[in-house]
């Protein structure tokens, strides 16, 4: 297995570039956040430890220009800042896992092993369908470069059709998934909502990208540019 592992602090990065050598990984090291974006891009990786204060670019910065150029290599950051902001940061820049300094060199083996088990799938940040953007993380939603707020519900929808782009999802999947079991399936809330999200989502006179299909449920189609957009 190769790793890169990004870390400034000299003594540091040469202690896991031994100890992981000494486990049978090939490791290379990136000492600054720039080499480290260009090595990840440019070498198949099966996993990155990395560091979160770099010179040049911090590991947020690093582990989100990866996703962003399409670079889905397991991401381990290592931190001495231990406040659950700085990990939801992390987290929702791309990271897979996240390790605070001083940590057990066992406990890194271990976790890189489970992320490596789990294979470089896309895990894109941004849901993308068509013109329209979603973030999770900062819940907010663009068609084209326009912001369109949306409630909680109508967010919560519109990501679980975005996450299945083109699958038909019956009302029932809908409740279970952006509702709960306390909802009577027999509801029109589901129609209800759908109408809102019409409503934010598509352009006035336009056909709407929310499709209903008869018998079945819904299906989110691929948003064109050029119908309305």
């Amino acid at each position: 297995m190769r790793v890169l592992v990004v870390e400034d602090e000299i003594r540091t990065a040469a202690l896991l570039q031994r100890g992981l050598r000494e486990e049978g990984y090939a490791v290379d090291v990136a000492a600054n956040g720039p080499d480290a974006v260009w090595q990840a891009v440019e070498s198949p990786y099966d996993a990155i430890v990395l560091d979160v204060m770099l010179p040049g670019l911090d590991g947020f910065e690093v582990c989100r220009r990866l996703r962003v150029q399409d670079c889905w290599a397991p991401v381990l950051m290592l931190t001495a800042r231990d406040a659950v902001s700085d990990r939801v940061h992390g987290l929702d820049a791309g990271a897979d896992d996240y390790l605070t300094k001083p940590f057990s060199f066992a406990e890194l083996l271990a976790r890189l092993r489970a992320l490596v088990r789990r294979g470089a799938k896309e895990r894109p940040t941004l849901l993308t369908v068509g013109d329209l953007r979603l973030d999770p993380s900062s819940r907010r939603v663009w068609r084209g470069e326009t912001e369109r707020p949306l409630s909680a519900k109508e967010f919560a929808l519109l990501e679980l059709f975005m996450r299945h782009p083109g699958d038909v999802l019956t009302r029932t999947t809908i409740l279970e998934h952006v509702w709960d079991y306390a909802y009577d399936g027999a509801s029109n809330v589901v129609d209800q909502y759908v109408a809102y999200l019409r409503r934010k989502i598509d352009e006035p006179g336009a056909e709407s990208h929310l499709e209903t299909v008869r018998g079945a449920g819904y299906r989110l189609r691929a948003l064109d540019p050029s119908e309305g957009g």
